[in-house]
């Protein structure tokens, strides 16, 4: 299929508003798309698991970028496993069938490295998606949002459905979610060095050993590989959206430390849990299919983030 041509499209941004989503929005409207062909649903006022709400949010759509979920951390992972699995299960399954149904030119499901296999060989390539079961803490969730690639090679091979599926690693950025009940790693660790910095405390404790490794991807960098996929890949197959970086916990602590000029101790809680034990994508596909490679390196970019979550809380007080 040829390339996409955005600006004559109207595109339809499930969790437009959110922390991915309003980056993808702005790199649509840098690309050249009209605000007025860039549609947002909000989620208070239209619940993606009510089939009705996505027939009416489809109307005049050329193209979807699923980007709406509900996610959280470890922590949020076990205790909210039964809704992380249904609810986004349900939002995929309804709006991708309900895309087809209203003729969408292209869907673009956005899926999770949370999908891999527990102790995928490292780089994770995407052809070892299926060679296990995902780490047991966020399997409900990583197994939800793989069904997405499922149903769009189904629909592709039966009705001729455009779908394509990313998996994009852990994202952070400024605007990232710091609820400490329900953040990703980064940000809980920068709340807690911040705060441990500004209140004086001698200790950090963070989760699990330090010694399980993770890949992190600037937000920014993420919306632009995603664009860059809505413009240019048609493949039935996953594609990795990733920095091909990978730092253990423990550097990471030690990094926010640093940066946070945190000058206490660090304490690792090992009776809580690591979570899968390594993370690191092989991004060479996304390089060849669509020409994506990040730029923002991990120092730069953990800058920024502490950077705005200084200035936020700073207006607050």
């Amino acid at each position: 299929m040829p390339r996409e041509i955005l600006t004559e499209r109207n595109i339809l941004v499930t969790g437009g508003a959110g922390f991915l989503g309003s980056r993808v929005v702005a790199e649509l409207k840098s690309e050249g798309c009209s605000p007025d062909k860039i549609s947002v649903p909000r989620s208070a006022t239209c619940d993606l698991r009510v089939d009705k709400n996505c027939i009416e949010a489809l109307a005049d759509i050329d193209i979807v970028i699923h980007l709406a979920a509900r996610v959280g951390g470890i922590g949020y992972n076990q205790t909210h496993s039964a809704e992380l699995f249904y609810d986004n299960l349900t939002m995929g399954t309804r709006i991708l069938h309900e895309s087809w149904r209203a003729d969408v030119k292209k869907f673009v499901g956005i899926g999770t490295v949370c999908a891999y296999p527990k102790n995928t060989p490292i780089p994770f390539k995407e052809e070892d998606l299926w060679n296990g079961y995902p780490e047991e803490t966020n399997a409900p969730y990583g197994l939800a949002k793989k069904m997405l690639l499922v149903q769009g090679q189904a629909y592709r091979q039966q009705y001729g459905f455009n779908a394509i599926y990313l998996l994009p690693v852990n994202l952070y950025g400024p605007g990232d979610n710091f609820d400490p009940d329900s953040s990703h790693v980064v940000p809980a660790l920068i709340k807690k060095f911040y705060e441990a910095k500004v209140s004086n405390q001698n200790e950090v404790v963070v989760w699990g050993t330090g010694k399980a490794t993770r890949e992190f991807l600037y937000v920014d960098d993420a919306a632009e590989g995603i664009v860059k996929a809505t413009q240019k890949y048609n493949k039935a197959d996953p594609v990795n959206i990733g920095s091909s970086f990978e730092i253990s916990i423990r550097e990471l602590a030690e990094l926010i430390a640093k940066l946070t000029k945190y000058e206490g101790k660090i304490t690792f809680d090992s009776s809580k849990p690591d979570g899968q034990p390594r993370r690191k994508l092989d991004t060479s596909k996304a390089e060849q299919e669509f020409d994506f490679k990040s730029t923002t390196t991990f120092e730069e970019g953990l800058g920024r983030t502490i950077d705005w979550y200084g200035e936020k809380i700073s207006s607050k007080s």
